[in-house]
């Protein structure tokens, strides 16, 4: 994988097992994210309309605290 910092193109990745997420609306135009567990134990997440496009990778403590902030109400508007 090439990396230029957390933020790649999420075809540098290759085929990874997507998942989206069940907090994306489910609706063909919402905004949907998918996210893929990486085999060094990183997530990457991507824009499901952009399968090509840009990936953010989060290391494990990084998931594990985005994972709490959004569990928490911490990013709702």
């Amino acid at each position: 994988m090439t990396e230029t910092g957390p933020v790649i193109r999420a075809s540098q990745l290759g085929d990874q097992p997507w998942r989206k997420s069940t907090r994306s609306g489910g609706t063909p135009d919402g905004s949907c994210v998918d996210v893929a567990p990486l085999a060094d134990g990183k997530v990457a997440v991507r824009h499901s309309h952009h399968p090509d496009g840009a990936a953010i990778v989060y290391n494990a403590d990084e998931w594990a605290a985005f994972m709490a902030g959004a569990k928490s109400g911490e990013f709702d508007f």
